[in-house]
């Protein structure tokens, strides 16, 4: 039995989504005689045997490497902290609005939303789902914000053209829709390049109260973005 064999077959039993059958890994290492294949896997149950946090064990006529039943509280605290991090509602509907409205002041976001939308839009810097791409040339000069590249990949989007239309993203989101996201996403192209604007997530973050502050007292003549609107309406700070 060759030595590289056992590795080889352990790779390829934790690599697969289903329990690996034997005829499965016999095809897969037709050059190898099917005893010594057999031996291996016996061979690998065998290591598995001691004491570890995984098991290698038989279920549905094929192998699979699993943790170990005596374990499962550890294992569900980890699903635990997963499942915690998904999206609020609050938060995807802020998201919405950024998708549908960019690039958008914090300001923008809370007159579309009518709440305060500081922290939601700190969780979205943080998630890496916006980003600061310049600055509105209002008064105080207010950050403005687009979604990423992550965001196309976390919604499975080839690009913003992609969004579905708002009433169904709303109906989704359980939301009335504002007049103002009627019009439906922007098709300006988005600076996805990270020297954009050379603000970190934490700065970011840092700033967004300070951000909405420095725009209160232009909210009279500071209107939502219009759609297709034109680079002269913001500053993208320079690289």
């Amino acid at each position: 039995m060759s030595d590289e064999l056992k590795p080889i077959i352990e790779a390829l039993i934790f690599a697969s989504p289903d329990p690996l059958a034997p005829k499965t890994l016999f095809r897969l290492l037709d050059s190898e005689p099917q005893e010594d294949v057999a031996q291996a896997v016996a061979a690998l149950r065998a290591d598995y045997e001691a004491h570890g946090g995984l098991q290698m064990v038989e279920v549905a006529g094929g192998y699979q490497i699993c943790t170990r039943p005596e374990l499962h509280e550890w294992v569900r605290k980890l699903f635990h902290e997963h499942s915690k991090q998904r999206l609020s509602v609050q938060a995807l509907e802020t998201l919405a609005v950024v998708a549908y409205k960019q690039p958008i002041t914090g300001a923008e976001i809370s007159e579309i939303r009518g709440v305060n939308t500081s922290g939601v839009i700190g969780t979205l810097l943080e998630r890496q789902l916006v980003k600061v791409v310049g600055r509105k040339q209002v008064v105080g000069r207010p950050f403005l914000y687009a979604t990423t590249r992550e965001f196309l990949n976390r919604f499975g989007l080839s690009d913003l053209e992609d969004l579905p239309k708002v009433e169904e993203m709303a109906e989704a989101l359980g939301m009335e829709v504002p007049s103002s996201l009627a019009a439906g996403p922007s098709t300006e192209p988005l600076p996805f390049d990270d020297d954009v604007l050379d603000v970190g997530a934490g700065d970011a973050v840092a700033a967004v109260d300070d951000d909405d502050d420095a725009v209160a007292a232009s909210n009279a003549t500071d209107g939502p973005v219009a759609r297709g609107e034109s680079d002269e309406s913001y500053d993208r700070d320079p690289d």
